[in-house]
């Protein structure tokens, strides 16, 4: 396995600090793409980069080359993607997913020519992760990100009753993996699903579909190729299972796993809080133990972390600071598994 960090194609401070943690690969934003800019929004950055070359789609060969290039000279490698064209056409099978398919298909073949093995993506349409709190005290008052179904409930939905049904996701999503996982194959990349965050059923009144083991297995089976994957995010598949471990195991034996997000929560779909790494209820050495032993050999980050002492928390789950202990803390486990 091997210890990755997310980052965007914007050097920052954080990347001298991540190289120090002894980390040299990456999983990457695309400059001004779908994920680039629901986590940058917030701070302002991504609209202004995105307009930099506005002729130049992030997706294209031309723009994820000039990206690796960037991440070249701060010492980084490319394991995998985290980031899509935009994608609510396609998932909901509206009209116009045809295009938004033909982005995807046009990143997976850059990706293919450029040696990029992974692409994580989700099927969370409309609306992104949904938490109700982003400053919940946690272990000497750093700030987590929480979410309660009950406070959420009063939160507007983004669409009407009935106008997104939880089959017509399931048949959009066919529809996609009919066409981009030929298309996948033949570049050499694995597609890697995101779990629904929180996993419910509904959330402001659109429904999620991958948010449940079964939901996976289910995905899986849409199209038997080993480049329909998942990307297993432990903080939502803990809260899908009282058995993590096993359902490490499970996928992994199907050899379905391409990514994996390292994280903790506490608490029920309904209503939990984001954790430490060390500090939550699940057993992390074991989890790590069964990626071991059903082989899994690809790229492992940690996600959504506390904000801590003397930082501000305008980005909720990625302050730098609760990154590099989280990243000391999985070296840690690696190296205690080893030997």
């Amino acid at each position: 396995m091997e210890l990755i960090e997310l980052l965007s194609p914007r050097p920052s401070r954080l990347w001298p600090l991540v190289k120090q943690c002894g980390v040299n690969g990456i999983a990457a934003l695309m400059n001004g793409a779908e994920q680039d800019q629901r986590m940058f929004r917030s701070v302002g950055v991504a609209a202004e980069a995105a307009s930099a070359d506005r002729d130049l789609a992030p997706w294209s060969e031309k723009a994820l080359a000039r990206d690796i290039g960037v991440f070249a000279e701060g010492g980084f490698s490319v394991q995998v993607i985290e980031d899509t064209p935009p994608l609510d056409k396609a998932r909901a099978g509206a009209d116009g997913r045809d295009e938004q398919i033909e982005h995807v298909i046009t990143q997976v073949r850059a990706m293919g020519n450029l040696g990029i093995p992974v692409l994580c993506y989700n099927w969370m349409a409309v609306t992104s992760w949904a938490r109700t709190s982003i400053e919940t005290r946690a272990r000497g008052g750093a700030l987590v990100t929480a979410f309660d179904a009950e406070h959420a409930s009063a939160q507007d939905h983004v669409v009407e009753p009935g106008e997104v049904t939880a089959e017509q996701l399931w048949e959009a999503l066919r529809y996609f993996l009919d066409a981009v996982v030929p298309e996948a194959e033949a570049a050499g990349v694995q597609l890697a699903m995101h779990p629904d965050d929180p996993p419910r059923p509904v959330v402001r009144g659109v429904p999620r579909i991958m948010s449940s083991v079964e939901g996976f297995r289910r995905l899986l089976d849409l199209n038997p190729s080993p480049a329909n994957g998942i990307t297993l995010c432990q903080g939502n598949f803990a809260l899908m299972t009282d058995d993590l471990p096993s359902v490490i195991r499970e996928f992994g034996e199907r050899r379905r796993i391409g990514f994996v997000h390292f994280r903790d929560v506490a608490g029920t779909a309904d209503d939990f809080v984001e954790t430490f790494h060390d500090d939550g209820p699940t057993d992390m050495l074991a989890c790590l133990n069964e990626y071991e032993n059903v082989g899994f050999r690809g790229a492992l980050r940690p996600d959504h972390v506390p904000t801590m002492a003397g930082e501000a928390n305008d980005m909720p789950g990625y302050g730098t600071l609760g990154r590099l202990f989280a990243l000391g803390y999985i070296r840690g486990l690696q190296e205690g598994l080893a030997k």
